[in-house]
């Protein structure tokens, strides 16, 4: 490729990624598993090989190093023939002349051009955020980031999060994690109002606090306190009139995200939300373009989570390598796992219905002393949502029985407790099909562990290795480690 401003004439032009985070990244490696021989090249803006962005809430809290969170070695690039541009930022697209322009000059030609862009955080307008983000005040998104604050954290006392959904939960429990004194300052009613019903949210708060994380709900951040460009508290609106503030040494604003669509909307395609995109995950306005992960719109759904944005990386990967022409992407449904210390959480479909609706049946326990909250919404014998905060045993079974839309049990308490009734079959691996998935977000069932196992894999950092299964949101890792952990003592049994 020209490295002087110009595509070379007769340059042979093949798949061009913009975007290397967890939905890049994937599609690359699994390209590379199907087709050798395509030119790729793949541009990231962030200078480091592609990470687990899931884990960044271990590493802001010192439990996991920044080199434990990477998904390719830098040097998988070269060994797999891909042309990989870590740190190069890509400026624009010509459709016309089918080229990728970046910020080092560089033009590059692309048969097909995959967008996967992901998102960026969203920083509200107000009085203290107007000419940037001052001295103190971050946004969680990136590892950059997650250094940032660390370095910050290191010499504050005080910190305050600006958002209570799954991203403030799990910045809020980095920084407790550190040492600081932290506050969630939430403008809904409840935490995670997104997939959590009030009471799960009310739950979740007090979890918070048994850990020394406080919370506010409903409140109504107006500006943020600066002095001498350095941040110093976070002024409140109160409902009656006048303001309250907060004071603060640090404050991470984790507001939700946006798409990143300025590179797509500026070459002039068709943007909603995000990309609109086909079955096949290109763009309606031109087939030679894709768009997946956060960055695309299928369906009017915009995915923000690991597992969806991995299954549309692998339909496109064996849609471009022409090894299943048939493969579509009809959708996922989205399952939202928070596993951090002291915090268990898992969610999943509709989880907002009550005791009150007619056509629903709600089955829930709740032990809010302990922490615990678990409910499961059934309409026509098959269950659309679930929470599960606490005690989470029941994560898998409840999954495979969203996931599948399979007939439930008729003891409906097995539901919630794995081990009584007939719901306990899913979750024990002598029961479990091997048909079973185990690892939602790497699409990994129990019969793909046995076989690695039998191939020789001996720990479940083994298989894990060699399937994926817990390398994404990490909430399968116990259900990896008991099968392994079954396995080893059937081996056992069968030699005794």
């Amino acid at each position: 490729m020209s490295r002087g401003g110009e595509a070379r004439p007769g340059e042979k032009a093949g798949i061009v990624v913009v975007g290397n985070g967890m939905a890049g990244s994937r599609f690359v490696g699994e390209l590379r598993a199907r087709d050798r021989r395509t030119p790729v090249t793949v541009f990231g803006a962030e200078p480091q090989a592609p990470y687990n962005r899931v884990l960044l809430s271990n590493v802001l809290a010192g439990m996991t190093r920044p080199d434990h969170i990477g998904l390719v070695d830098a040097a998988w690039y070269a060994s797999h023939g891909v042309d990989a541009r870590l740190g190069v930022e890509v400026t624009r697209v010509d459709r016309a002349a089918k080229t990728v322009h970046a910020a080092d000059g560089t033009v590059t030609p692309y048969e097909t051009l995959v967008l996967a862009t992901g998102s960026t955080a969203f920083v509200p307008p107000m009085p203290g955020l107007r000419d940037g983000l001052p001295q103190g005040a971050l946004v969680f998104r990136t590892l950059d980031d997650c250094r940032r604050i660390s370095e910050l954290a290191d010499s504050a006392r005080r910190a305050v999060v600006v958002g209570g959904g799954l991203l403030g939960i799990e910045a809020a429990r980095g920084l407790m994690g550190r040492g600081l004194d932290v506050t969630v300052l939430h403008l809904a009613g409840h935490l995670m109002e997104r997939q959590l019903d009030p009471a799960a949210g009310k739950v979740l708060a007090r979890t918070l606090a048994t850990l020394g994380i406080g919370t506010r709900m409903q409140a109504d951040v107006a500006a943020l306190r600066t002095d001498g460009g350095a941040v110093t508290g976070v002024e409140l609106a109160l409902p009656g009139g006048g303001t309250e503030v907060i004071g603060t040494d640090l404050v991470i604003l984790s507001c939700g995200v946006r798409p990143e669509v300025a590179l797509a909307r500026d070459a002039g395609l068709a943007i909603g939300r995000a990309v609109i995109v086909d079955d096949e995950l290109r763009s309606v306005t031109d087939p030679s373009v894709r768009a997946i992960g956060e960055c695309s719109e299928h369906r009017d759904e915009v995915y923000g989570l690991v597992a969806p944005a991995w299954e549309q990386a692998g339909v496109l990967a064996v849609l471009l390598a022409g090894t299943d022409p048939a493969a579509r992407f009809t959708g996922a449904r989205q399952i939202t796992r928070l596993k951090a210390a002291g915090i268990e959480l898992a969610s999943m479909g509709e989880t907002h219905f009550g005791d009150d609706d007619d056509d629903v049946e709600v089955v829930r326990f709740t032990d809010a002393a302990r922490g615990t909250y678990k409910k499961a919404i059934i309409r026509d014998g098959r269950l659309i949502g679930a929470i599960l905060i606490g005690e989470t045993s029941a994560a898998g079974t409840l999954t495979q029985l969203y996931d599948r839309a399979a007939p439930l049990p008729a003891e409906r308490l097995g539901l919630l407790f794995p081990g009584l009734g007939d719901a306990a079959e899913a979750g024990s691996p002598l029961r479990m099909p091997d048909a079973a998935t185990v690892c939602q977000c790497n699409d990994v069932s129990k019969g793909q562990i046995r076989a690695c196992w039998q191939a020789g894999a001996r720990t479940a950092g083994d298989v894990a290795r060699e399937t994926r299964a817990g390398t994404g949101c990490g909430g399968c890792r116990g259900a990896l480690e008991g099968i392994v952990a079954w396995l080893e003592g059937q081996e056992s049994a069968d030699v005794a």
